[in-house]
């Protein structure tokens, strides 16, 4: 069976074609500035090539990436008849628990939490109805990031706020990042040899975006972001938890509104607005080997929340038998994974420094071997577990 994977964002589509008898990605690349000039599909398997081309909206962007798929040299496949179903990463479930066929009942009550991800939502639904015009016979599958949170218990979850808010309008945390998360528990327990249901895991998607998640017995009961991406961990271009009152003032002082007050919080903060350098954790850690003291104290601060979180969760889960890094920071960057954990040899953390430092983007365990908790490196692959979600759900049909 052939499954497609779809990401649509503001202004891009991720895909990624699988043949699932053998898990192989057969096509993969990335619609990139859709709307905008100097719009593109950056080829990536099975060639890399860079296809440039008037990109003003979705339909035409997955219209790119049907030519390409059914391309005479580029392609993976002879037509499009050959895709048995289409799977879509989607950022905001809302209160869905797990992965949905999109069918009419489904799709009209998610696009009633498209107001809690203005940015992502209305692009997967634009994702979703492109499918539905070009391949009406296709079936379509919702992934959703937040479904693997759903397991928060109420007092985890909700906010000190009235509860007429979480009420009307659902107010509360949901957290993101599930999909992730998720890939990375089962991966983990197979290359490290447990079972989910008995141990208790602190789970770090550490990239441009970061969330940790805290696992009992294989279900989330605490994470990091909230109501948004917004809340949490310092990143890339995002401020993390910050005194709502903070806000206030600046919004005040500076006569914003609320969208500039948004993209402010979202757009302009984080590793970026600290280091004065990028967003790029990479850049900045050049920077601050050469000196930079506002990137050396950004990657203090960003290290610091961490460690933080890492801490609180090892008090909600009572000790953690693992904790896992992922994503592009988590995966490669050495010196983040020991400096995240650097003085936590009292809760039985303690890293083998030369594993560590050897951790680059490939599935490792990098705690020391007296370690009461292991610590490892578990490459997340969001994709693949879309597609698997996909066809189970598709062979239950």
């Amino acid at each position: 069976m052939k499954i497609l994977v779809l990401n649509c964002g503001s202004s891009s589509i991720k895909y990624k074609l699988y043949d699932m008898d053998t898990k192989a990605v057969l096509s993969a690349g990335n619609v990139v500035r859709i709307g905008l000039p100097g719009a593109h599909l950056k080829l990536k398997v099975p060639f890399e090539k860079k296809v440039y081309h008037d990109i003003p909206n979705h339909e035409v962007g997955l219209e790119l990436v049907f030519s390409l798929l059914t391309d005479e040299d580029l392609g993976a496949i002879r037509t499009l008849d050959e895709i048995d179903a289409v799977g879509h990463r989607i950022v905001h479930g809302g209160k869905f628990t797990e992965s949905v066929e999109l069918t009419p009942s489904v799709l009209k009550e998610w696009k009633e939490y498209s107001d809690l991800a203005p940015l992502h939502n209305p692009a997967s639904l634009l994702g979703i109805e492109a499918i539905s015009k070009k391949l009406p016979h296709l079936p379509q599958i919702g992934v959703f990031d937040t479904s693997f949170h759903q397991t928060m218990p109420d007092y985890a979850y909700r906010y000190a706020i009235p509860t007429k808010y979480y009420e009307r309008y659902g107010i509360r945390r949901y957290g993101f990042h599930g999909t992730s998360h998720r890939y990375v528990l089962h991966r983990a327990a197979e290359f490290l040899g447990f079972d989910p249901a008995e141990k208790n895991v602190i789970s770090c998607h550490i990239g441009n975006g970061a969330s940790v998640c805290a696992i009992k017995h294989g279900k989330c009961v605490d994470t990091s972001m909230g109501l948004t991406p917004l809340e949490g961990l310092v990143m890339g271009t995002r401020s993390g938890d910050i005194d709502p009152s903070a806000i206030l003032y600046i919004m005040d002082k500076e006569r914003m509104t609320p969208r500039e007050a948004s993209d402010l919080l979202n757009k302009q903060s984080g590793m970026l607005a600290l280091s004065g350098v990028s967003s790029d954790m990479a850049e900045i850690g050049k920077a601050a080997r050469e000196g930079n003291k506002r990137a050396r104290m950004a990657n203090k601060i960003y290290n610091y929340r961490l460690k933080k979180y890492i801490c609180a969760y090892m008090g909600v889960l009572g000790g953690a038998d693992y904790i896992l890094f992922t994503a592009g920071v988590g995966e490669h960057q050495w010196d983040m994974r020991r400096d995240s954990v650097a003085g936590l040899e009292f809760m039985g953390i303690k890293l083998d420094d030369e594993l560590n430092r050897a951790a680059f983007g490939t599935e490792a365990i990098i705690s020391a071997p007296d370690s009461k908790v292991t610590v490892a490196v578990i490459p997340t692959d969001e994709e693949l577990l879309v597609a698997e979600d996909t066809l189970r759900i598709v062979q239950g049909l």
